[in-house]
């Protein structure tokens, strides 16, 4: 069904701008009235045309005044539909948890319902009971995610009780997850330690910045520990050590000192040519030391043939 048929019938939920949002924006103002949306869920109806204000669709950034009318026709954040014949890496496998392998190109979870070909629905096509455990629906079984230009491990839990366990361990920092980086080596130190705070874009866009304190909206303190693992010619891979990882943590602290990673052009990475629909990340190891709950596991991960080959080109 089209965005236009859709707006065609009853809307799920519809608000009046209150005095207080005049002069908003409307992907502000649908997170302010609906939170569990947030900015991606907000930005989503919008762009699929679900949203209208008196009568019309509506941009994401169209200013609202007091009093208009905002009708909202499509629901985000439902789970993805199963994918068992999707490919699905997986490196551990236990009757709690698994651990897979994301190829970069993929997302991590469904944007909108009718996303296909996420790490999301072939999860749940081969573990069906992940349906019941995680963060909310769209995102089953996932104690964390990668953006889809980044390769990787990352932590599935198959029960409620190990995604508990593994939510505080990851809260709490006793998580070991580690980082394989190319960046730009010239002038860069064999080891480094970069403590600084992250929030979220004020504009919007679903980036990061460095906070200026800890006031700031949204601000997490962060730290990163980076050590060089080979030199190759211009290049240099890099291990970096971000045992929580706010989102984009590792992206934004290395270009944020002076080393973005290869091909990450949304925070001044170079050109890599040779990296089509990526940039030069993985995510290598993880790991936990276990409890009487969630015994111990640890998985890891090579550098991709594609960001070996851009190493070991070396110019």
């Amino acid at each position: 069904m089209n965005p236009d048929a859709k707006a065609s019938a009853a809307p799920l939920y519809a608000f009046e701008v209150p005095a207080a949002a005049e002069g908003e924006r409307l992907d502000k103002v649908l997170v302010q009235q609906r939170p569990e949306l947030g900015r991606q869920g907000a930005r989503w109806l919008s762009e699929q045309g679900l949203v209208r204000v008196n009568g019309a669709r509506a941009p994401k950034a169209r200013r609202l005044h007091a009093g208009e009318r905002v009708e909202v026709f499509g629901e985000w954040g439902a789970a993805p539909s199963p994918e068992p014949e999707a490919p699905l890496t997986v490196v551990l496998e236990r009757a709690d948890l698994v651990v897979v392998d994301k190829p970069a190109g993929q997302a991590s979870a469904p944007l909108g319902p009718l996303d296909p070909g996420t790490l999301a629905g072939a999860l749940l096509g081969r573990y069906p009971e992940m349906a019941q455990v995680g963060y909310r629906a769209r995102e089953p079984g996932l104690l964390h995610r990668l953006d889809t230009r980044t390769s990787g491990l990352l932590i599935a839990a198959r029960s409620t009780q190990a995604f508990d366990v593994l939510r505080a361990a990851l809260r709490e920092e006793q998580l070991s997850k580690r980082y394989l980086a190319i960046v730009d080596g010239l002038g860069l130190p064999d080891f480094m330690e970069i403590d600084l705070p992250l929030a979220p874009d004020p504009s919007g866009s679903g980036q990061v910045i460095v906070a200026d304190d800890d006031d700031t909206p949204g601000a997490r303190a962060c730290f990163s520990e980076l050590r060089v693992v080979e030199r190759r010619g211009r290049w240099a891979l890099v291990e970096v050590t971000a045992s929580r990882a706010y989102r984009h943590q590792v992206r934004v602290h290395l270009a944020c000192s002076g080393w973005p990673i290869a091909g990450d052009l949304d925070y001044g990475g170079s050109v890599a040519s040779v990296l089509p629909g990526r940039h030069a990340l993985h995510a290598s190891y993880v790991g936990w030391a276990g409890n009487e709950s969630v015994p111990a596991f640890e998985a890891e991960s090579p550098l991709p043939a594609e960001l070996r080959a851009l190493l070991d080109g070396g110019a």
